[in-house]
């Protein structure tokens, strides 16, 4: 019996707070998480060795539940496998709204213990309706409450991208990474071996935040997959969902059954599915957050032609490539933009052909600019800004991120990117950071590389194409 929303909103969006048996050792993880949470934050833990430091937190602990204050939406059991059952009990006769089961060692394991103890927790949650994520997971984040699952996880207000996943680790990427993007996450959930709540749940719930832009997902297995495309199938005509699929490979499928035991489908079965639901099928973190920004950066438009500019000779090549490997159109441009553009362009050391290499024509970026927004074979303008360029002469790049966003200030009419490339992004880290930045600013999301860029719209391209032979 699928959970209400209502009891799953109370959980996401919770008073009160307990965490059960935090421990030194693991310099108490939970509570610390919770460092910034807007509610009431409590501990229930009875070894006297934990307590003073716990205390010491300014934490109230608690002996027992029972002695907690007031309602209880949102419990976090970190406690060995075999006191889990006991502590969960105790949630449920105290009608706590729900509780993560940190706690590991169930059928992910393989053994009988493991499976035996967790059939034990699925039935006490069952007959008793009570909202459990995990076992083996780390939980909810919710950065508009202050609830965390990691302490490092930034808190904010405005999110709008949510992500449901069976790995916690790849939860805490995701909520580090976002932000660098210039990303918000509106709420995670990370519920491992989803014993009563899985995917079609969560995705569920996600499609009626009324927050959440855009829903992605990083999906080990399924338990209801007819019930999961139907549900996939019905968001997608309201929201974007980006599937990110863990277990592509054989090899891959037998890391799932050990990590959340999860039994894997063929990929090509994904990719079938994804293709008749509207739900954008991803290869990695990198392709999901990029994917996901261009999404809720960009408005939505379902052509393919772009116009390249920025690089020299060689790097216009390269992006050229990129664009055209990923499925994205590099158009010749009209021949009314062509005389435009012969009018005043000079070709010493320079092209117009599309990709436009600018040589010295840098006075005239706006015009060139304006050429690529009037041209009906162009849908979206994309100016790479390389690294070496910038160092080199930064008044020409800043020239260039700044003509994009002048032309965005006056209401440009089409999707509008910014490249960043270097050959030592490892090196030119901060350096892509602020050109990235100053893009942003202006209003236009950059990437930084050709290939992430090109995916990125290449999967935004796909999903409003399809979104629109449904409307």
């Amino acid at each position: 019996m699928p959970v209400s929303h209502a009891a799953l909103d109370r959980v996401f969006n919770p008073q009160t707070v307990v965490v059960f048996g935090d421990k030194k050792a693991a310099n108490y993880l939970w509570l610390s998480s919770q460092k910034q949470f807007k509610g009431n934050v409590y501990s229930v833990q009875i070894d006297p060795n934990e307590i003073p430091g716990i205390e010491a937190m300014g934490i109230r602990n608690f002996k027992s539940l029972a002695e907690v204050p007031g309602p209880v939406d949102y419990g976090i059991i970190a406690v060995p496998r075999s006191v889990a059952p006991r502590i969960l009990a105790d949630c449920i006769t105290h009608k706590v709204g729900g509780v993560t089961m940190f706690t590991a060692g169930f059928a992910e394991t393989h053994t009988a213990d493991g499976m035996e103890m967790q059939s034990k927790v699925l039935g006490m949650a069952r007959q008793s309706g009570m909202v459990l994520i995990g076992p083996n997971c780390m939980g909810i984040y919710n950065p508009g409450a202050g609830l965390c699952f990691s302490p490092g996880q930034p808190v904010y207000e405005g999110g709008n991208i949510a992500f449901c996943s069976q790995s916690g680790s790849h939860g805490i990427s995701v909520s580090l990474a976002a932000p660098e993007l210039g990303l918000k996450i509106s709420k995670m959930v990370s519920f491992g071996n989803g014993i009563v709540l899985e995917n079609a749940d969560f995705l569920e719930y996600m499609a009626q935040d009324a927050q959440t832009q855009v829903i992605v997902m990083y999906v080990e297995g399924l338990k209801d997959g007819r019930r999961f495309f139907k549900l996939l199938r019905e968001t997608t005509a309201k929201k974007p969902v980006i599937i990110w699929k863990g277990g592509q490979t054989e090899e891959g499928k037998r890391a799932t059954s050990s990590h959340t035991a999860s039994l894997a489908e063929s990929l090509a079965v994904w990719e079938a599915a994804c293709r008749q639901t509207g739900a954008i099928l991803v290869r990695n973190l990198e392709e999901a957050l990029d994917t996901a920004k261009a999404l809720v950066k960009l408005p939505p438009f379902t052509g393919s032609g772009c116009g390249l500019m920025g690089g020299a000779g060689g790097q216009s090549v390269s992006i050229t490539d990129a664009f055209a490997h990923a499925g994205m159109g590099v158009p010749a441009l009209s021949q009314q933009s062509y005389k435009r553009l012969g009018e005043f362009f000079s070709l010493v050391g320079a092209s117009f052909s599309n990709p436009i290499d600018l040589g010295t024509n840098r006075k005239e970026l706006d015009t060139i600019l304006d050429i690529l927004t009037d041209d009906p074979v162009i849908d979206v303008i994309v100016m790479q800004v390389p690294i070496l360029s910038f160092r080199g002469a930064a008044g020409m790049a800043d020239a260039q991120i700044d003509a994009m966003a002048k032309l965005k200030e006056r209401g440009g009419k089409k999707p509008l990117v910014g490249v960043t490339v270097s050959p030592k992004p490892v090196a030119d880290a901060e350096l892509i950071k602020t050109i990235s930045s100053r893009f942003e600013a202006g209003g236009v999301p950059s990437f930084p590389s050709y290939d992430r860029a090109a995916r990125a719209l290449k999967n935004a391209v796909w999903y409003h194409r399809f979104k629109a032979r449904q409307d």
